[in-house]
């Protein structure tokens, strides 16, 4: 396993981390939780993500309980805020920065986080209260470093002109060979603030394993073919999109690769790019997608997998 800096931070993280986002938060057992957990460390990726939303705080819980004994400067505990936990707990206001932030770390059964992630953007609060009461959680020690996902550019150069606040050291934007919306202004603007970004769904869900074939339905033990997990993958295994996916099939063979080394190398071939979040319900998928780390993709395999997606890229 290769790691690296999580932006201006004195962080490492691993090119792999460990999702939990429809995972453990209930579409997985404890046990089948513990055992990914498991080969993850085995596999030597250090960086866990989740957030206080998974599962009404269930992922949390289950980690919590997961990493309890553990070392906990062995690994990079990363959690998020901003999505309802109730009918009036949501957003990034101080009151509930502070309140998740208290709840997220009982139930992860730790003093800190490693890095306190804005889920959203909350255009409900004031950047600058936001901005603030993160300075505090850092301050405070109950947080080392602070991250933002999927905030509008504009707001993130404003949260950058405030004086005297805490820094950002990561950007979690969804990224993938089908998905290179953060190429445009994101990663630019984050390469010139020493940000990093971790990556979510660099794996399409899994449509870029190519476990989904046009015209056949999902398998049995796959995301799609789940009713506690399926919610987000429709627009993923459209015809056209998974037509696409089968062309690179070649493309990864001629490369001696997997389809999921190939999608993960991809992703990692960006340096703005500290590690790929991914999901996993079975030891050996986590080992499979830790494979790829350090893999890098030459120019001809990279231009074999523009050919062969086309225009179902959304740029």
């Amino acid at each position: 396993m290769n790691y690296r800096k999580l932006g201006r931070s004195d962080i490492e993280v691993s090119e792999i981390s460990l999702g939990s986002w429809l995972t453990y938060s209930g579409g997985v057992g404890r046990e089948q939780a513990e055992a990914c957990v498991q080969a993850a460390f085995d596999a030597g990726i250090n960086f866990i993500d989740t957030a206080n939303v998974y599962g009404r705080g269930a992922a949390e819980s289950l980690l919590g309980e997961v990493l309890a004994g553990r070392e906990r400067s062995s690994y990079v505990l990363a959690t998020k805020v901003f999505f309802p936990m109730s009918d009036t707990d949501r957003g990034l206001s101080a009151a509930q920065i502070h309140k998740q932030i208290d709840a997220s770390l009982q139930r992860l059964r730790t003093d800190y986080v490693d890095l306190y992630q804005c889920h959203r953007y909350d255009d409900q609060t004031p950047l600058e209260e936001t901005m603030a009461a993160l300075t505090e959680v850092v301050r405070s020690g109950k947080a080392r470093h602070i991250g933002f996902s999927e905030w509008p550019v504009e707001k993130v150069e404003e949260s950058l002109a405030i004086p005297g606040v805490a820094r950002w050291v990561s950007s979690q934007p969804q990224y993938s060979m089908l998905w290179r919306k953060p190429e445009a202004e994101l990663i630019p603007l984050c390469e010139r603030e020493g940000i990093s970004q971790i990556v979510w769904s660099p794996l399409a869900q899994g449509v870029l394993t190519g476990k989904y074939r046009p015209g056949e339905p999902p398998p049995a033990d796959s995301r799609a073919a789940s009713d506690s997990m399926s919610g987000f993958i429709d627009r993923l295994i459209e015809p056209r999109v998974l037509e696409a996916v089968e062309r690179l099939r070649p493309v990864a063979d001629a490369a001696g690769l997997t389809m999921a080394q190939l999608a993960l190398a991809w992703v990692l071939r960006q340096e703005n790019v500290a590690s790929a979040i991914v999901g996993a319900s079975r030891p050996e998928q986590v080992h499979a997608n830790a494979s790829a780390s350090g893999i890098v993709l030459d120019d001809e395999t990279l231009a074999a997998i523009d050919e062969a997606l086309g225009d179902v890229i959304v740029r």
